[in-house]
């Protein structure tokens, strides 16, 4: 055992893990890299060759460097957990007329838990993962994520879910680095292929990044059920017809097959009817949201209004200032002025400064 102690570290083939492992071995911890297989090609309906995580030559990645830098590599098949909640819940939630967020399902529900189980199995105290986001104990004793150095690449959006309990055995070893400096680490450890590696925007299990063809994949009769409904404005006038409630998300206004005198944009989905409501941008705008699900990580509860906090709707999404409140279950959103296209099943992520102080899904 080594003086800094056993640590498992999630490897996914692609220069952020890798360099992650890397840095941690070099620190003097007992590295374990594990790589998980959350789904395949064959499962998604897709012809492409197989790319990304999950892809054999990234498995092979991985190995090939823990074998290279001396430490243990594992294998760990999580297709099963990973469909059954992730991709069944994305499922769902486009059937329920809302924009799923599976990248934080899968770090909350099944990454987190995967790890953990195996790190104890495999007595390591320690997880890491090459997210690029920074995690301290806070005066309050709460483990608190905070943005990464790399304002680009900052990861904390996604890891709002992650429970306290999961937070105080977890290291983010490239929060204080930012990407061109990782990619140079890895050059410098004569990793040239490896620091050249293109990075994916797309869902892992979507892989051609059409969600549609994935949701007529594995909802076969999906089509004939939903299509013929209304396009209808806010005032109820019916302006033509789609092809199916779950193949539009709020705020879209390309591929709407419907030509208009001015700009449209999706503002409302109700599955009940299969009806899509369209309308102008400013029909998009709110002043309030609702969020459900809420995990807090800064503090153990919020009892007063709490303002000046910045809240993002979408993982690229800059934030804007608002003030939330907790009403029982949920949190209310008041922001300071008006957002557009907030789209029910999204995360929303509660800022205070660079610390992050908690998430949940908008109703």
């Amino acid at each position: 055992m080594s003086k800094r102690g056993r640590i498992l570290v999630a490897m996914s083939g692609g220069v952020d893990s890798s360099v992650a492992a890397v840095m941690l071995h070099e620190q003097g911890y007992e590295v374990i890299g594990l790589t998980m297989k959350t789904w395949d090609y064959a499962s998604s309906g897709s012809n492409s060759k197989e790319t990304g995580c999950c892809s054999l030559d990234s498995i092979n990645d991985a190995r090939t460097l823990a074998v290279n830098y001396g430490f243990p590599h594992y294998i760990l098949d999580i297709r099963d957990e990973f469909g059954d909640f992730v991709i069944d819940n994305f499922v769902d939630e486009y059937l329920a007329g809302r924009t799923p967020n599976p990248c934080v399902l899968c770090n909350t529900h099944i990454k987190w838990e995967a790890l953990l189980k195996r790190a104890n199995k495999l007595d390591c105290e320690f997880i890491a993962t090459g997210h690029y986001a920074n995690i301290r104990q806070h005066d309050n004793s709460r483990y608190v994520i905070s943005k990464g150095k790399d304002e680009n690449k900052d990861q904390s959006y996604v890891l709002w879910g992650v429970s306290q309990e999961n937070l105080a055995r977890t290291q983010f070893p490239l929060g204080s680095f930012a990407k061109s400096e990782i990619r140079q680490m890895a050059l410098d450890m004569g990793q040239e292929e490896l620091a050249k590696k293109s990075e994916s925007y797309e869902i892992c299990f979507v892989p051609d990044n059409d969600y549609r063809a994935f949701l007529k994949h594995k909802v076969g009769d999906l089509e004939e059920r939903v299509a013929g409904g209304n396009f209808i404005t806010s005032n109820g006038m019916v302006v033509g017809q789609h092809k199916g409630y779950p193949f539009y998300t709020i705020g879209q206004r390309k591929g709407l097959g419907i030509a208009f005198g001015e700009p449209m944009f999706v503002t409302q989905i109700l599955p009940e009817s299969n009806t899509v409501v369209l309308g102008r941008a400013d029909e998009l705008e709110r002043r309030e949201a609702m969020v459900r699900n809420v995990n807090l990580i800064k503090y153990a509860n919020i009892q007063e209004p709490m303002d000046n906090v910045i809240t993002k709707i979408r993982y690229k999404d800059a934030g804007m200032l608002s003030t939330i409140v907790e009403e029982k279950d949920r949190m209310r959103v008041v922001f300071d002025h008006n957002v557009s296209a907030i789209a029910p099943g999204q995360s929303a992520v509660f800022y205070e400064g660079n610390d992050l102080l908690g998430g949940g899904f908008l109703c």
